[in-house]
């Protein structure tokens, strides 16, 4: 699987979200930001993130995935918005 293939399934599995991956093939970095955010734990923006990813991770097309979420405020105030 290819970083733009996992961008691509998050984003289309949180509407208006944003995503940027990078890895090396198994290993991959994401930053997603979204709405949907608001309000939820950590752990729960996590698994919507893996929840869009659907069986990527039962058939190792995704081996590791570390992730980076925010509201687009938290985003903003990351300094990302900038």
């Amino acid at each position: 699987m290819q970083a733009e293939e996992i961008k691509q399934l998050i984003e289309a599995g949180l509407p208006g979200s944003w995503a940027e991956v990078d890895g090396d093939g198994r290993h991959w970095n994401a930053v997603v930001v979204s709405e949907s955010f608001a309000g939820k734990s950590m752990l729960a923006q996590h698994r919507q993130v893996y929840g869009a990813l659907g069986d990527s991770f039962d058939t190792e097309a995704v081996h590791a995935l570390s992730l980076r979420t925010f509201t687009p405020e938290q985003w903003k105030a990351d300094g990302g918005g900038a």
